[in-house]
């Protein structure tokens, strides 16, 4: 056994069930990909009918990760990537944004869903300084200590951290503040964490929570929305420097030009510095 399949014996799991939904699988359906089944369309289907923002914040949050790698590869000057959480590769990847400004980026992706990850390790199969791991971000220690991460990240250098419409699957009992501290502790000064995260819906929350008790019983895994001021408190325990435009929905952070804007279900975006 290498060390590769080593680390990531634990979380071997049985055949994959294509009748059970998986949020990366829906997730991948939203986005209008091809790495899904038909239970992940059908419950993103009902979701999507449910809730007819949904769609057009889960499109605004791909667009904003999209911005956000890269102003940091570009811009900013960052050419290391941890994307934790990363799901089923898609239109916009973040090795593809960080590299068309950087062809020397390095970007490791983190995902706990197996397929999530067998499509990303056939897609970076010829890809240089991209790898795939398969891990969870909830087990910051495992991550960190993977090897395919020491060989592709030097993390006394600044990395830029991403929990793209993650953290809403992690339950206040498995400590999410924990786990930003955790991941933000390992990383050099002037690093960045670039974070969104859904939020409830004020103007329908019935709606929101039957399509939520809809989803949560399809996947089997729990969501929770956060309120904006729970994120920027999990930041400030940490000391980071919120950048402009701050902890805004999606859609406002730093938008393209010339923009339409449409109503999306609020979701949160922010980048953060380690000083």
């Amino acid at each position: 056994m290498d060390a590769i399949d080593a680390a990531e014996l634990a979380l071997s799991l049985p055949d994959i069930d294509p009748s059970q939904p998986s949020p990366a699988r829906i997730y991948d359906f939203w986005l209008g990909g091809s790495q899904n089944f038909e239970a992940d369309r059908e419950a993103g289907r009902r979701a999507a009918d449910a809730m007819p923002t949904l769609v057009g914040a889960i499109r605004a949050n791909r667009a904003f990760l999209g911005r956000v790698v890269r102003h940091l590869a570009g811009t900013v000057g960052v050419s290391q990537f941890l994307d934790l959480g990363s799901g089923v590769p898609t239109a916009g990847n973040v090795h593809e944004v960080a590299m068309e400004v950087n062809p020397e980026a390095r970007v490791v992706y983190v995902d706990v869903d197996q397929v999530a990850i067998a499509h990303s390790r056939m897609l970076l199969a010829q890809t240089p300084n991209a790898v795939a791991i398969l891990a969870d971000l909830r087990r910051p220690d495992s991550v960190l200590a993977h090897p395919l991460l020491r060989q592709t990240l030097d993390l006394t250098k600044p990395v830029a951290i991403l929990m793209n419409a993650v953290l809403h699957f992690v339950p206040d009992a498995d400590d999410p503040a924990g786990i930003v501290a955790a991941y933000i502790e390992a990383a050099a000064p002037g690093s960045y964490l670039a974070l969104s995260h859904a939020a409830p819906d004020l103007a329908h929350p019935g709606e929101q929570q039957q399509m939520l008790d809809d989803y949560q019983r399809s996947t089997r895994v729990p969501f929770i929305n956060r309120e904006p001021e729970v994120i920027a408190g999990w930041l400030a325990a940490e000391d980071l420097e919120i950048q402009p435009p701050g902890l805004v929905t999606v859609d406002q952070w730093q938008p393209e030009p010339n923009s339409v804007e449409t109503p999306i279900l609020r979701t949160y975006g922010v980048l953060a510095r380690k000083p």
